[in-house]
């Protein structure tokens, strides 16, 4: 009778390694994506002009940096005001609502997780595209770093005008100045990290392809065999 063989760790191991099924969906319209390119495009115009204003270095020359550097601002805020329609209108503003669910894991995932080759968190669907992390890094953009950014490139370009809109004329435009540049570092770290966090899809590219096409590999389900062959499904 022949006797029965005993599963090594390796094949342990084999059973309960996480098995991981795709598929494509088509994720973001045509507007999302001409939204993001458009507003990518026009935020990198005003990084390089804007710091040329500040006297970081010499490109272009101060006047027309700053006469592009305002074409561009005028165009980024007509683009907001759109896009703000469209995500109202359609109800997408939800996407941004903050969340407590899986907060923690997605903050333990990027710190450690991620590293170690460990399991995303959270699922990407059309009703969530953002995970918890997402949702408050972009939530901050619009509530924080463009207003501000917005708020005070306005007072800058109608400084001639502050009379007639009412401002003091003993107002210094130091703090102004301060705020706008801090502003501006703020967009810049958001950029550096937003640019990073793309290349932590299924791929490098996976994320900028997605964004591209509008089509992107999401997963449908994961699977392990846990202890006495019971199947665990995560989600």
């Amino acid at each position: 009778m022949a006797e029965a063989t005993r599963p090594t760790q390796a094949t342990q191991a084999e059973a309960t390694r996480p098995t991981q099924e795709y598929k494509k969906v088509y994720l973001y319209t045509r507007f999302e994506r001409f939204w993001h390119w458009t507003q990518a495009l026009l935020i990198i115009i005003m990084m390089i002009t804007g710091f040329e204003i500040h006297g970081t270095y010499r490109l272009i020359g101060f006047s027309t940096a700053t006469n592009i550097h305002n074409v561009a601002a005028i165009a980024l805020i007509t683009l907001a005001v759109f896009a703000a329609f469209w995500h109202f209108a359609t109800g997408e503003w939800r996407q941004f609502l903050p969340t407590r669910r899986k907060l923690g894991a997605m903050v333990y995932y990027y710190l450690i997780g991620i590293f170690r080759g460990e399991q995303h968190p959270t699922r990407t669907t059309r009703a969530a595209k953002l995970n918890p992390l997402q949702r408050l890094a972009y939530l901050s953009f619009k509530l924080l770093i463009f207003p501000v950014l917005v708020t005070t490139g306005l007072l800058y370009l109608f400084y001639n005008s502050w009379l007639d809109l009412g401002i003091a004329e003993t107002t210094s435009v130091a703090p102004i100045a301060l705020l706008h540049t801090a502003g501006a570092f703020l967009l810049v770290g958001f950029m550096i990290l937003h640019i990073y966090m793309t290349t932590t899809g299924i791929t490098v590219l996976e994320n900028i392809k997605s964004m591209i096409t509008g089509r992107k590999r999401i997963r449908v389900h994961e699977e392990r065999i846990g202890e006495r062959g019971r199947r665990i499904v995560a989600e």
